[in-house]
């Protein structure tokens, strides 16, 4: 199917489930804000929904469910060019997963290798919603015919099954009604890695707060994180072929180079043959410049919890006047009564 037939959407959304990170702020936020007033719609969703997948403290979900919308609008996200509200307001969310979990199936499920991650070797014992979460996303993207997704890597598999789920659902009921959603995968930075371990990703439920940059660290923390992170013996190569095996010197270049809005060759150019002691605290220095002003908005958003819940409440309206009347036809679609 063509998505010349559908207006040109962007639907993504963040999970609250512990504080936003460098890695949330460069592999999504930063792009979202990119994307703003360009030639999408744009609508953006904290998904507090996918983070009941897993037992949340009430109380800890509130707080972190403003932090992601708080994160939002201190990186620029503006409520008059964008949609950003809270998944759960939108109740089109839920009822369309519902459907979807009627229309995936079984075998595409047990292929996500993410919840293979995530539940390890516990899989018995966690969420049916964890488990079917995919579906849930799926029906984010399409509750609003969105035709494009910016993920990471690691999230590319979703998407596909929502275009399985598009795809099966058009022709189970010989419709064109739901786009095949194109995942946008780009940036130096899409995969953000731990300080202390350049293998894995930087994580809000890593052992050592030394390991992430939180988007509401101040200036002070920020720069000691980068100045104390991981790197190795070597100098800087010339070209990224020299980082092939060097997974803390590559992290730090991709972090340098996004938050530069520059390509890693840039990087290399300007620093390549000099060691950490210059490239470490200029790091820091970008980092401070770019970040602590974004923390600090943060935090003022956050001391008015009343203001966030306004705006997000007024984006919900906006989303559920584009997805109720989608919701709507996918059940006279599948033959309910109404």
């Amino acid at each position: 199917m063509a998505d010349a037939a559908f207006t040109p959407r962007v639907f993504s959304g963040i999970k609250p489930s512990g504080g936003l990170t460098l890695g949330n702020y460069l592999g999504a936020i930063k792009r979202f804000v990119g994307m703003q007033g360009g030639d999408f719609e744009t609508i953006y969703c904290v998904v507090d929904m996918h983070a009941v997948t897993v037992w949340q403290n009430p109380d800890d979900l509130r707080t972190a469910t403003r932090e992601v919308a708080a994160g939002y609008l201190a990186s620029g996200i503006d409520p008059s060019k964008s949609i950003l509200f809270n998944q759960s307001r939108v109740s089109a969310h839920a009822e369309l997963g519902w459907l979807f979990n009627c229309v995936a199936r079984v075998g595409w499920m047990n292929r996500m290798t993410q919840f293979k991650d995530k539940a390890g070797k516990n899989s018995e014992q966690v969420s049916l919603g964890l488990y079917a979460y995919p579906s849930l996303m799926a029906a984010d993207i399409l509750a609003y015919h969105a035709t494009h997704v910016p993920v990471g890597e690691d999230q590319k598999q979703h998407v596909e099954l929502t275009r399985d789920i598009a795809k099966k659902f058009n022709h189970d009921y010989k419709v064109d009604f739901f786009p095949e959603t194109t995942p946008v995968i780009e940036g130096p930075a899409m995969r953000v890695m731990n300080l202390r371990d350049g293998t894995k990703k930087m994580s809000k439920s890593g052992e050592s707060d030394m390991e992430r940059v939180n988007m509401l660290d101040d200036a002070d923390t920020i720069a000691k994180k980068f100045k104390k992170s991981r790197s190795d013996q070597d100098v800087l190569p010339d070209s990224m072929d020299g980082l092939a095996d060097r997974a803390e010197a590559r992290n730090l270049v991709n972090i340098y180079a996004a938050l530069a809005d520059i390509s890693n060759d840039a990087v290399l150019a300007e620093y390549g043959g000099q060691g950490w002691g210059k490239f470490k605290p200029a790091l820091a220095d970008l980092a401070v410049e770019k970040l602590a002003p974004i923390s600090g908005e943060m935090r003022r958003f956050m001391d008015d919890p009343a203001e966030i819940d306004r705006i997000m409440a007024h984006g919900a309206d906006k989303a559920r006047a584009i997805a109720e009347p989608i919701l709507n036809k996918t059940f006279d679609i599948m033959g309910f009564v109404r």
